[in-house]
């Protein structure tokens, strides 16, 4: 199950790099504003994250729900907090969400594996 997320992270990494290097300020400036936005302010990193999620699944971004689901767990983020969010994301979204619950389940289920080893 860890490949998933392995599998994830080296094709995020690689891609990010490949399009930071084409030197598109827009772009770049994306990304700055992207990690600069999760950064602790008024809100912790835990909550942003956990916002993110939320608004990720509702648009039905799983390489979003991947990202989130992973820094949220970084962050100390429980199961059960994280099926609460996820539990609103499905009743804002629609029953179009719930494969993407799916298929966050399986993350996160891979996520407290790799922690285990």
């Amino acid at each position: 199950m860890a490949d998933i997320i392995e599998e994830f992270n080296e094709y995020r990494s690689k891609m990010n790099e490949k399009l930071l290097a084409d030197n598109n300020k827009i772009v770049k400036r994306i990304f700055n504003l992207d990690t600069n936005a999760y950064a602790a302010g008024a809100l912790d990193v835990k909550t942003k994250e956990l916002l993110g999620l939320v608004a990720s699944a509702v648009l039905r971004c799983d390489d979003c729900v991947k990202y989130h689901l992973e820094t949220s767990f970084k962050e100390g983020v429980t199961k059960e907090e994280m099926m609460e969010a996820m539990g609103i994301a499905t009743l804002v979204g629609g029953t179009i969400v719930v494969p993407h619950l799916r298929r966050a389940y399986e993350f996160w289920e891979a996520l407290e594996e790799t922690a285990t080893k």
